[in-house]
C-alpha cells in the first residue's frame, strides 16, 4: 500500500525526535529547527526527544540545547544512558563503565568497585588496549557485556567519527558473546521512551538522521520513520533498510511541515 495512504489511516498522537544530527550538530543548531519545534508544539501531539548520546550527561545535554535556544524540558528527554542505568539497577551489577567522563554523572550512586559487568558507550579516552583488555578479561570471566548502543559512526564538525559499535563488536568477537544493547534501535528503548505519554507505537512517528538506528528501529517497533538528510546521513542511506523509511526529507523543519500537513 502507498505509505501516504497507510499513514493517513493512522491517528498521530506522538512524535519522537532524535537530537544529535537532527536538531543540532555539536554546538550548532540545524537551521530553522527551533522555529520548527515551536510549530510542532502547537499541534496536538506528545513530543519526546530520544538520544543515543553517551558523550554527556542529561544535564549537560539540556544545557547545550538551552544555549541553542531549544524549548525542551528535562522530562521530555529519554537517553540511552537512562536506559543503561535502569538495566544496571535491575541486574544489580557493578559495572566497569567505558563511557565519557562527562556521562558519569548519570550513573551516580551505582557501585563500580570490583566490577562484574562491562558497559560500553562512546569513550574515546578509554578505548585503549589496556582498558579494552581489562573489559575482555571481565567478560571472559562471565561479566555481562552491556552496549549503550552499537552505532557505527556519528557526525562531528570535523566529519564522521567512529561510534562505540566497532569496539563493542570487537569485544563480542574476542569473547564469543553477544552484548545486550539498550539504546536505539532496540524496540524496548522506543517503548520506554513512550511510557508516560499514553501513546502506542502505531500512533507515533520518529524523526532521525540514522537510517538503521532511528528509522529502522522505530519502524520495527511499529512506528513511522522519517529520515532527515542532516547529521550522519549519506547518499542512498534510505536504501539500507527494508521497509524503506516512510519519508526521507532535507531536514527537521521539512519533516515537521510534512507531519502538520499530512499526518494530523
Amino acid at each position: 500500500m502507498d505509505p501516504l495512504r497507510m499513514a493517513a489511516r493512522r491517528v498521530l498522537k506522538a512524535v519522537l525526535v532524535d537530537l544529535s544530527g537532527t536538531l543540532h550538530i555539536e554546538d550548532s543548531a540545524v537551521p530553522g529547527s527551533q522555529e520548527a519545534l515551536k510549530r510542532l508544539r502547537n499541534a496536538p501531539v506528545a513530543i519526546r526527544f530520544v538520544t543515543n548520546t553517551t558523550k554527556e550527561s542529561k544535564r549537560d545535554l539540556l544545557e547545550r540545547l538551552k544555549t541553542l535556544e531549544f524549548d525542551i524540558a528535562e522530562d521530555e528527554i529519554f537517553t540511552s544512558l537512562t536506559a543503561a542505568r535502569n538495566l544496571l539497577e535491575q541486574k544489580q551489577v557493578r559495572p566497569l563503565l567505558l563511557v565519557d567522563d562527562n556521562a558519569l554523572q548519570d550513573f551516580r550512586g551505582i557501585p563500580t568497585n570490583d566490577p562484574n559487568a562491562v558497559v560500553v558507550g562512546l569513550a574515546p579516552e578509554h578505548f585503549n588496549y589496556q582498558m579494552m583488555n581489562k573489559a575482555f578479561r571481565l567478560i571472559l570471566d562471565g561479566a555481562p557485556l552491556i552496549a549503550i548502543h552499537k552505532a557505527r559512526y556519528y557526525k562531528r564538525k570535523d566529519g564522521l567519527a567512529l561510534g562505540p559499535g566497532p569496539f563493542v563488536t570487537g569485544l563480542e568477537y574476542a569473547t564469543d558473546t553477544k552484548a545486550t544493547v539498550v539504546g536505539k534501535p532496540e524496540t524496548t528503548f522506543f517503548l520506554e521512551a513512550l511510557s508516560g505519554t499514553g501513546c502506542k507505537p502505531e500512533e507515533t512517528v520518529m524523526i532521525g538522521d540514522d537510517c538503521r538506528d532511528d528509522v529502522g528501529g522505530a519502524q520495527n517497533a511499529g512506528m513511522l520513520g522519517i529520515l532527515v538528510k542532516t547529521g550522519k546521513y549519506r547518499a542512498a542511506d534510505e536504501d539500507k533498510i527494508n521497509p524503506a523509511p516512510y519519508l526521507t526529507c532535507e531536514s527537521f523543519p521539512q519533516a515537521v511541515d510534512h507531519i502538520l500537513q499530512h499526518l494530523l
